[in-house]
């Protein structure tokens, strides 16, 4: 079954009607040394065939995958209840684009209203804009406005942030010729607070914190507060929002701009993406702002709607004025995500925030004390935590691959100095037998 979307004599037709001899004359403009003479392609199948191949490699990889997973990093395994997808699965979710006009786009509107709200009570902040692409191009696009809040020229980016996210802020920033300062962990793995108060200076533009960091470890948001809020620069908080049902948000702080990945929000793993991104920050600072922000209005009628309130980007305003060229809101994964906090609640959320705290401390107990094995830090974690052995870590985790477990990430891939030491994580999907079975695992191996 092949599908031809245009018959020769329908291409004829249309080459007939501006004056084209052939396919080929379009590109006669195009130097013969710039023009591709084919490409080499396998020979093409049919849709059945197709099928099958997807569904082979479908079967092998499930044949393949580990049994219990501990892997984390920035993209989590959560339950998501069933009708975060029931509702993103209505067409009129599903096939809504940009809410150009509102009075056709009501629900689309009400949907991203109801997103940036929750994301200021998660955050506490006064405004969030209508979403990102995800937690590394957020967290980019707040050290760029930074910047336009203050004209500094260097950024302190601790070394303890996502190693994605800091090559996505380093590409972003490459042509501003900022200065980025690296800010070492101490033992704790928090951040180095006698080096950020080293290198803060009047021409800083931003102090970075990612809450808890790549290591898992939880910083002192209020300590760096106190060093930041005094100066000029901006205090920038990355975050896993599902840590927020426990712990106090950035906002009580005095952070100027809160990113993170609303992943965890609803949003299954699904390799990599979509996810979605979102970006909160003070009243003060909202025309710095990227992005879209939807705001709530009365029509001539008195009634209630939705509008598109404010567009800094570039094809809304002169291109010099635009903060940000990014183009997309990513509502459906946002609409997922306001879901899936609308479904939990306060409560629920403070629920699902506690059961990950309790699995995962359960792990770190289950594993500190096996001989051979320690934690590398000892500060507080959420949800992830990170275990030093006397092995490789990429020993340790391919044997117990072998036992059908994903034990976690080799850091050494980041950081040399931490080729013995694997990050793992343990949300509320994993069950105490989850984690005996992963420390009766490890006391194998070892």
């Amino acid at each position: 079954m092949n599908y031809t979307p245009h018959t020769d004599e329908d291409i004829q037709k249309m080459l007939d009607v501006i004056g084209v001899g052939s396919t080929d004359d379009l590109f006669a403009p195009i130097p013969d040394g710039l023009r591709l003479k084919g490409l080499d392609l396998a020979p093409g199948v049919s849709e059945m065939e197709a099928i099958g191949m997807v569904q082979d490699l479908a079967a092998r990889v499930r044949e393949n995958a580990p049994d219990l997973s501990f892997i984390g990093a920035g993209a989590y395994e959560h339950f998501t209840p069933s009708v975060v997808d029931a509702m993103i699965s209505r067409s009129e979710f599903y096939t809504a684009y940009t809410p150009y006009q509102p009075e056709v786009s009501q629900g689309t509107l009400r949907a991203i209203f109801e997103f940036q709200t929750m994301i200021c009570e998660l955050t506490g902040m006064e405004v969030a804009n209508a979403s990102m692409y995800d937690g590394s191009s957020a967290l980019a696009e707040a050290v760029m406005m930074s910047v336009r809040m203050n004209n500094g020229s260097r950024v302190l980016l601790p070394k303890s942030v996502h190693p994605f996210y800091r090559q996505v802020v380093e590409t972003y920033v490459s042509g501003m010729g900022l200065e980025m300062v690296e800010i070492p962990w101490t033992e704790a793995g928090t951040l180095d607070l006698e080096r950020v108060k080293a290198e803060l200076n009047e021409d800083t533009a931003a102090v970075v914190v990612q809450n808890p960091n790549f290591l898992g470890v939880l910083e002192p948001l209020d300590a760096i507060g106190e060093i930041v809020n005094p100066s000029s620069a901006a205090y920038v908080a990355a975050v896993n929002p599902i840590s927020l049902g426990v712990i106090r948000p950035p906002g009580d702080f005095g952070a100027d701009i809160v990113v993170g990945d609303g992943q965890p929000l609803g949003l299954s793993l699904s390799f990599g993406g979509p996810y979605v991104g979102f970006f909160a920050t003070r009243m003060a600072h909202v025309r710095k702002m990227p992005g879209r922000i939807c705001g709530q209005t009365t029509d001539v009628d008195g009634k209630r709607g939705f509008v598109l309130t404010l567009q800094t980007r570039e094809q809304h305003i002169r291109r010099e004025r635009a903060t940000s060229n990014i183009c997309t809101n990513q509502t459906l994964c946002a609409t997922a995500a306001t879901v899936y906090m609308a479904s939990l609640g306060p409560q629920g959320f403070h629920e699902v925030g506690m059961l990950n705290w309790n699995r995962s401390h359960r792990a770190i107990q289950a594993l500190d004390g096996l001989e051979g094995v320690r934690l590398a830090f000892s500060g507080q974690s959420f949800n992830e935590f990170v275990v030093e052995t006397d092995r490789k870590a990429s020993e340790v985790l391919s044997a117990l691959n072998e036992q059908g477990i994903a034990a976690g990430v080799d850091l050494g891939r980041f950081y040399p100095e931490l080729d013995r030491c694997i990050l793992t994580c343990v949300t509320e999907t994993k069950s105490e037998a989850d984690v005996d079975r992963l420390a009766a695992a490890w006391r194998e191996v070892l």
